[in-house]
């Protein structure tokens, strides 16, 4: 049964990078992602437009590399988390998380009993064909899945010590626009306000001992944040580095022919 490396990685560690998929439905991206040495791709379902037959596609796509799957849910409902895991999805990211309560019911679906309750409903594809029973799939899978909440608001983070102490928790990643808008400076990612709240998810998160993740819209942030603790870092989308690349291509060429 295939190991999660990004899990491995933070155990380890190490800083584990990825990106963001929300608007291209292409198996091609995770397998550029991959080549290019990202450890992780982000497939967005709550603010992207993937139909699931899509995550499933992107799911197995990366699977066929060393690229880890993590899918963020669109709400926290059992039927969004299993079924995404029960298509290989090897990471649950549950997004706008104020009520630890719900949080702890959240969790128990991405875990086998005695963990969690998730149902099975994993087939030989899903296990690499591994002859494996049934307690050591279940162990496995309990192991090596990586759950991970975000903290957008401030509400969130007046609870972030609660959210941070339920059971079966790897990650808190920050999402900074949300964040941002809730603090009331709204897409000023310099802002000391919400750096300073950043900086306090960070903390919370070591002295918890889970792993603080950011999901920021340039290198130059993830070098910063980075620089300041953070451990599972994504930046930027597919549709934003090809909106870019596009910019770019077309200045280019304007230029070169003397417009």
């Amino acid at each position: 049964m295939r190991q999660n490396t990004t899990k491995q990685m933070l155990r380890e560690g190490k800083i584990a990078l990825g990106s963001a998929m929300i608007q291209f439905q292409s198996a091609e991206v995770p397998r550029m992602f991959a080549a290019a040495g990202l450890n992780w791709i982000f497939i967005d379902t709550e603010h992207g437009c993937f139909t699931i037959e899509t995550v499933q596609d992107l799911v197995r796509a990366s699977l066929m590399t060393a690229i880890t799957p993590i899918v963020r849910v669109a709400d926290l409902q059992y039927s969004l988390v299993a079924r995404s895991l029960d298509m290989g999805a090897e990471g649950i990211i549950f997004p706008r998380v104020e009520d630890p309560g719900l949080l702890a019911k959240a969790v128990s679906w991405t875990k086998f009993p005695p963990r969690g309750i998730r149902g099975f409903g994993l087939t030989p594809p899903h296990v690499g064909y591994s002859p494996a029973p049934f307690g050591e799939i279940m162990q496995h899978c309990n192991d090596e899945t990586l759950v991970v909440l975000q903290v957008e608001t401030a509400a969130a983070l007046e609870r972030c010590d609660e959210l941070a102490s339920v059971p079966g928790i790897d990650a808190i990643m920050i999402g900074p626009a949300d964040l941002s808008i809730s603090l009331g400076v709204g897409g000023q990612f310099d802002h000391p306000k919400l750096g300073a709240a950043i900086e306090r998810v960070i903390e919370t998160c070591q002295r918890r001992k889970i792993w603080p993740s950011i999901h920021v819209r340039n290198p130059q942030l993830a070098k910063h944040w980075i620089g300041k603790g953070m451990k599972l870092v994504s930046c930027g989308s597919e549709l934003t580095m090809l909106w870019n690349s596009v910019q770019t291509l077309g200045k280019e060429m304007k230029a070169a022919a003397g417009e």
